[in-house]
């Protein structure tokens, strides 16, 4: 039967709605997010059409509505009163309040203990939700506890909080809860304001707080909020009410509301005691930041007896833990290397007691965050500590940074105060290896060079080099590789295959004596060998890998197996690959300019150098070096080259200009001012030239750029190479085929000469799906980029 619109829509309405409490609330997902994409695209096209189908509960308000001019005021039918915060952050705060819950109630001694309601106090932002009819209708912050904000557009972005309720909803009811922003997603937040260059935001709490007051809905939408509801505000209707606040919350969590797990109903003060403390020890590993414990009187017949003291309710109090954030100062500034080469400058602080523990180091997370704070030798600082995030500097208190004075010019002006430190500057060589430091463009993060040297990144390197994909060396896994470099019998790759059979069993020894480890067998004489024969056949046999496999498992940055398929297709030896410039990577397919330019940092770093020379001394070669691919003729033409030299404002264009004009690049490399001058083109080109070419280095580039591309014309095989089966096709593997595994399809399809890519995208030119195809198979179909199954793909390999 077909549905008309307003069906259609009710139908979407009701499907969308039901996935996203599944996806958002119970963490079960029944559909995949591209059916869900599906679906909630045929809404936004139902009610563009239609817009009278637009409802209040429609999935498709999540996306954000009209800019607001400012929020319009909200009495609450009932306040949003505050409780009443416990003082004493000890244990015995839990005693108090129940001594003072027992008096109210007049128990005695003898009578039994009081049942509580005991729950997390969220670090996060209070807010009332109203439903009529089962739909949300508003939503509205505490404000003054009278008078609040109307935030439903922004509040509807959240999609923890249901649209229409589940279940045989009351009337009217006002769910009361805490707006607030998980850890994982601040941090992830942050890192995307730090790519940007943007200013980052100070705690998860203020984020929050600024989301849900932003007059622009969609702004809102895009910071990663999530809702706990935990009381209630003006319910009519609702005629199977619990009798108790943990009932309560049972009910809303069937209405479709997320309820944190984290709760319990205990009996008498000792039952406080005992989640105030289970909470703490959880506290760290919490996916949110909480500030303390809230308790409640369970029986709401009981609350209504013990009622209110001014605005504060008798039958509940806070609990708070020790702050996470404290004043100190930062007595140095060091920078770390990270196991990827990551370089983080760290603040040096007097010790301070901080989220439960003496805090002495904070990450300033990278230079441009510590020149945004200006955080200074000297400087008094507040420091954060949440959970399991690495302390933090959030910022400085400027009014007491160390001053000095400095003589004023004029004898009779006032000494001017300065800054007792400088500003911090990230070193140039790595505090480490002393290689040098590279910050690739557009990038917050810099790194130490010396990927294959560095000590601090020898454990990582190793790790990568080992690896199944890359040189897979059987049996050495991680535990070897730490105990092989903390107890210094590895210093870089190519000391694997300098080790013998005596070196890895006193490694064994030294290990589990300092883990107090040693086997009872061992202790009585008895010493297994097979293990370590095993790793020596299985570093012997990684000897002579591809030449592509060797490039990945060397750790260059941006260099995976395509790329590393590429450079060892097209350049076809180790030897042209390492002395490679910039420029000659650049005209290789698929490698663009912040990958060329990291391949041939790499290389430039003396110590990466001599790393691999070592390794090539232990006996390592790859077994498949050619002549490079004659494909590469044609971008070897001067005009190619030209363009790929980085020369700012030298388009292909003007690179044609000065190819007319007989300048190629060994001319340019010695052109001098008066020849650059001469030349018929705009005079902005022309300046950019002259200052590119006043770098010496710069000019030694295109020198080498001409005598390489010499000796590659010389080097050439003179027949073209025949043309691949699928020259130019990208495919994408997804699923599990029934014959091939993705890797022997894969081999087959680059062996035709086609690409294999990790995602699909409008230039993918095939997808093989095999069962349990998934997301890529459904982008493949949204995109109509043709389908094959095994068979289909060894039909077109003739196979």
């Amino acid at each position: 039967m077909t549905l008309t619109p307003e069906q259609r829509a009710a139908e979407l309405r009701e499907l969308l709605n039901r996935y996203a409490h599944e996806y958002y609330v119970l963490d079960l997902p029944t559909v995949p997010d591209a059916e869900y994409d599906r679906l909630f695209r045929e809404l936004e096209a139902l009610e563009t059409a239609h817009p009278a189908l637009k409802t209040p509960d429609s999935p498709t308000l999540r996306v954000g509505g009209i800019i607001l001019p400012h929020f319009e005021p909200v009495t609450h039918v009932v306040p949003m009163l505050s409780i009443r915060t416990e003082t004493d952050v000890t244990e015995n705060g839990a005693f108090n309040f129940d001594a003072s819950v027992r008096r109210e109630l007049g128990l005695l001694e003898s009578d039994a203990p009081v049942e509580y309601a005991a729950e997390l106090k969220f670090d996060g932002l209070a807010m009332s939700l109203r439903y009529e009819g089962g739909v949300l209708v508003q939503a509205a912050t505490r404000g003054d506890g009278a008078t609040g904000e109307d935030v439903t557009q922004n509040i509807r972005t959240i999609k923890q909080i249901p649209l229409r309720l589940t279940g045989n909803a009351p009337a009217v009811l006002e769910v009361r809860g805490e707006v607030y922003m998980r850890r994982d997603d601040f941090e992830a937040l942050n890192e995307r304001q730090r790519e940007r260059g943007d200013k980052t935001f100070v705690n998860p709490r203020n984020t929050a707080a600024g989301a849900v007051r932003q007059l622009d809905p969609a702004l809102a939408a895009q910071r990663p909020l999530s809702f706990f509801a935990y009381g209630l505000g003006e319910v009519v209707g609702w005629d199977a009410m619990p009798r108790t606040h943990s009932g309560l919350l049972d009910a809303l969590a069937v209405f479709g509301f997320p309820v944190c797990a984290e709760r319990d109903v205990v009996q008498g003060g000792a039952g406080l005691v005992g989640f105030h403390r289970r909470m703490r020890e959880k506290r760290d590993g919490l996916p949110f930041d909480i500030d303390g414990i809230v308790y409640k009187v369970n029986s709401l017949a009981q609350q209504r007896e013990l009622g209110f003291r001014t605005r504060e309710p008798r039958w509940a109090v806070a609990h708070k833990y020790p702050a996470q954030e404290a004043l100190t100062t930062v007595e140095a500034i060091d920078v770390q290397v990270g196991r990827t080469g990551a370089i983080t400058p760290v603040a040096r602080l007097a010790p301070v007691f901080v989220g439960g523990v003496t805090v002495t180091n904070a990450t300033l997370h990278n230079e441009d965050e510590v020149r945004r704070k200006d955080v200074r030798v000297g400087d008094t600082v507040v420091v954060r500590r949440a959970g399991d995030v690495i302390p933090e500097v959030v910022s400085v208190v400027l009014e007491q940074r160390p001053m000095d004075e400095q003589p004023a010019a004029d004898m009779f002006a006032e000494p001017a105060r300065v800054p007792r430190y400088a500003p911090f500057e990230l070193p140039k060589a790595c505090p480490v290896c002393g290689s040098h430091v590279v910050r690739e463009e557009g990038e917050a993060i810099a790194r130490c060079s010396g990927g294959l040297f560095c000590s601090a990144q020898r454990k990582e390197a190793i790790r990568h080099f080992a690896g199944r994909r890359m040189m897979d060396i059987e049996g050495l896994g991680e535990r070897y590789i730490d105990n092989l470099v903390e107890l210094d019998y590895v210093h870089g790759i190519a000391d694997l295959y300098t080790l013998t059979l005596e070196n890895l069993l006193d490694m064994k020894r030294r290990a589990d004596e300092r883990d107090g480890a040693t086997p009872d067998t061992v202790l009585a004489g008895k010493v297994a060998t097979k293990w370590a024969d095993n790793l020596l056949e299985g570093i012997a046999a990684s000897k002579q890998p591809p030449l592509a496999r060797l490039l990945f498992a060397l750790g260059i940055r941006h260099v995976g197996e395509s790329t590393a398929k590429t450079l060892a297709d097209w350049l076809g030896s180790l030897a042209l690959i390492r002395r490679a410039p910039a420029a000659l990577l650049r005209v290789l397919p698929d490698i663009g300019n912040a990958v060329a330019l990291s391949i041939a940092d790499f290389f430039a770093e003396a110590k990466n150098q001599q790393a691999l020379d070592a390794l090539l001394a232990a006996g390592v070669a790859p077994n498949d070096e050619h002549a490079p691919s004659t494909k590469l003729r044609s971008q070897l033409e001067p005009l190619v080259l030209l363009v790929a030299a980085g020369i700012p404002k030298l388009t292909e264009s003007r690179a044609k200009q000065l190819l007319e004009q007989g300048v190629e690049l060994a001319v340019l490399a010695q052109a001098d001012a008066a020849r650059i001058d001469a030349l018929t083109l705009p005079a902005e080109v022309k300046g950019a030239l002259a200052e590119w070419l006043a770098v010496p280095e710069q000019r030694k580039q295109l020198e080498q750029l001409e005598q390489l591309r010499n000796e590659l014309l010389t080097a050439l095989p003179a027949q073209s190479d025949a043309q691949g089966l699928f020259d130019g096709k990208t495919f994408v593997l997804t699923g599990t085929l029934p014959n091939w595994s993705r890797d022997e399809a894969a081999a087959l399809i680059e062996a035709a000469g086609g690409k294999v890519s990790g995602s699909v995208s409008k230039k993918t030119h095939y997808v093989v799906a095999g069962e349990a195809a998934g997301s890529k198979l459904a982008k493949a179909e949204e995109l109509g980029v043709p389908v094959l199954d095994e068979a289909g793909l060894r039909s077109l390999l003739g196979v």
